[in-house]
């Protein structure tokens, strides 16, 4: 698409080549080659980093600070135009064909009808069970099990060596809204794609969604359990273990080897470090620095000191009764 198409459609002041040709949309994380590359923070208006990039896409509040002879696209709302521009790029996955057996894949065993779409590539003994729907341009390498009723979505990358048990989803929209002026909401459509690397293991009814721009990305021998949600954009290190009903929002970073215990939930934009366990039932609310254990029933402390306090809380009813009984 044209710049100034794209300036046109989504009324963006441009500056620069109204005849060059652009393909997507990135972050600043990971710029591509005839992208708009979005920047919301002055501080990466610098030469070194801008020089790499072929359009850039800015509030107006800091066109002021942009590079010189560079592609730009001026916005009143940069976070509606960055929506507004992936819905324009937006890919829709071409009808999906049933099939019963397929030649293309002579080593595939699959236990029932699936429907695929067009330029997948799957491994060799893989094992596909009833009703597996794979959409367009994924990819699954050997020996990867997929249970009844998987979902892999458009785009995805799966491992070697990977299970996916019954009814999980991987590659469904996030959830990215952006508040409009008169209340309502207006959906990003979700351009990323989620990547599962080798010895992975994902139990039953888990969602994993896709990236808004950059992928959502899941570490060598992670091992997820049932009812999972990792939302778009996080990024989970190697050989963690995740249990039951955790919930990750967006664009975490979970260190290599963390455990997380049952029905924990962290908040979006958390990192922890390597070799952290969480207890089960904990709210993250903050980064945790340091490796060890945490428990984040109240506002998450170092695990040693949690049970100091909790111990004191216990006692904090008879505490008051010994103090209103001396009327002190």
């Amino acid at each position: 698409m044209k710049l100034s198409t794209i300036s046109k459609k989504l009324n963006l002041k441009l500056i620069g080549d109204p005849d060059y040709d652009v393909y997507f949309i990135c972050s600043i994380n990971l710029p591509k080659k005839n992208s708009i590359t979005y920047i919301t923070d002055r501080k990466f208006l610098k030469k070194n980093i801008t020089s790499k990039l072929d359009v850039i896409l800015l509030d107006e509040k800091n066109a002021d600070f942009a590079p010189e002879n560079a592609n730009l696209l001026i916005s009143k709302n940069i976070y509606l135009s960055v929506f507004e521009i992936t819905h324009l790029f937006k890919r829709y996955s071409k009808p999906l064909v049933a099939h019963e057996k397929l030649k293309s894949y002579p080593s595939l065993i699959n236990s029932g009808k699936f429907l695929l779409g067009e330029d997948v590539s799957i491994g060799l003994n893989c094992k596909f069970g009833s009703n597996v729907v794979i959409e367009d341009n994924v990819t699954i390498g050997d020996n990867v099990n997929l249970g009844h009723n998987v979902v892999i979505c458009t785009n995805c990358i799966i491992g070697n060596n990977v299970t996916i048990e019954h009814g999980s989803v991987i590659g469904s929209e996030g959830f990215g809204n952006n508040r409009l002026q008169d209340g309502s909401w207006i959906h990003v459509n979700h351009v990323g794609s989620v990547l599962i690397a080798d010895n992975v293991s994902i139990g039953s009814n888990c969602s994993i969604d896709r990236g808004t721009i950059d992928n959502t990305i899941i570490g060598k021998g992670v091992i997820i359990d049932n009812l999972v949600h990792i939302a778009h954009n996080v990024v989970i290190g190697d050989n963690t273990a995740i249990a039951a009903k955790v919930g990750i929002a967006g664009s975490c970073q979970i260190g290599k080897r963390n455990m997380i215990g049952g029905m924990v939930g962290i908040v979006d934009h958390i990192k922890t470090a390597d070799d952290v366990i969480i207890s089960a039932t904990s709210t993250i609310n903050k980064d945790i620095k340091e490796p060890g254990t945490y428990t984040g029933i109240m506002p998450i402390s170092n695990h040693a000191n949690w049970k100091r306090i909790a111990f004191w809380i216990t006692k904090l009813d008879k505490i008051a009764k010994v103090l209103k009984l001396k009327k002190i």
